[in-house]
C-alpha cells in the first residue's frame, strides 16, 4: 500500500470513539463475531490454523506470539466500529473537509520568469468537502496511490498554491517524493 493510502486508513481509525478490545481472547471473539461465527475465516484472516483461533476463543491460549499480535490487532482495526468510521468519512465528505499535513517535495510548472524547481515543503492545509470526497471515492474505487496523489495535489494546488485562484492561475503542481503524510477528518 502507498503513504496516501495507509493514511487515509489511519484517519479513519482515529475516527473511533471506543478502544479496541485489550486481550487476545477478546480480539479473536470479536474477529469471530464480525466473521459470522467462522473461525476458519478468522484463522484465514490471521495466517494460523482453526484450532489456533478456538483456543484463544475459549481461553486456553492467551499470549499470541508478536507476530500473531500484530496482525491480531491489524485485523481487529480494520473492522472496529464501521458505522462510526463511515460516519465520520460522510461528515468531511460534505460539510468538514480532511486536513492534510505533509513533508513531501514539490514541483512546478508556472509562467516564465518563475523557478520550476522541485524543493522539499511542509504544509499543513484545511481541504475543502468536494477533495475529501473524491479522495475517498476513488479510494473506495481502488484508485492506485498515484491516482489519490493527483487528486491531493490538485487540492493543494487549488486551495494553497493558487489560494483559491486569486494568484498564480498558469501554476501546475507535481506532488512527488513524499516523506510523510498525514490526514485527519
Amino acid at each position: 500500500m502507498g503513504k496516501l493510502r495507509d493514511s487515509l486508513e489511519r484517519a479513519s481509525e482515529a475516527a473511533a470513539t471506543r478502544p479496541i478490545p485489550m486481550s487476545a481472547g477478546a480480539r479473536m471473539r470479536f474477529l469471530v463475531r464480525s466473521e459470522k461465527g467462522s473461525t476458519r475465516a478468522v484463522a484465514a484472516r490471521l495466517g494460523v490454523t482453526q484450532r489456533t483461533v478456538e483456543r484463544y476463543v475459549k481461553g486456553t491460549l492467551r499470549r499470541p506470539r508478536p507476530d500473531l499480535a500484530e496482525r491480531l490487532e491489524r485485523e481487529v482495526r480494520k473492522d472496529w466500529q464501521p458505522r462510526v468510521r463511515q460516519r465520520a468519512r460522510k461528515r468531511a465528505a460534505t460539510s468538514t473537509g480532511i486536513v492534510i499535513e505533509t513533508r513531501a517535495r514539490f514541483g512546478f510548472t508556472a509562467a516564465p520568469g518563475s523557478t520550476d524547481d522541485a524543493r522539499m515543503r511542509r504544509i499543513t492545509q484545511h481541504l475543502p468537502s468536494a477533495y475529501a470526497a473524491r479522495l475517498f471515492d476513488a479510494q473506495a474505487a481502488g484508485a492506485t496511490e498515484q491516482q489519490l496523489r493527483r487528486i491531493a495535489a490538485e487540492g493543494l494546488q487549488e486551495i494553497y498554491f493558487k489560494d483559491r485562484g486569486r494568484r498564480a492561475h498558469d501554476l501546475a503542481v507535481e506532488f512527488t517524493d513524499i516523506d510523510y503524510i498525514e490526514l485527519d477528518f
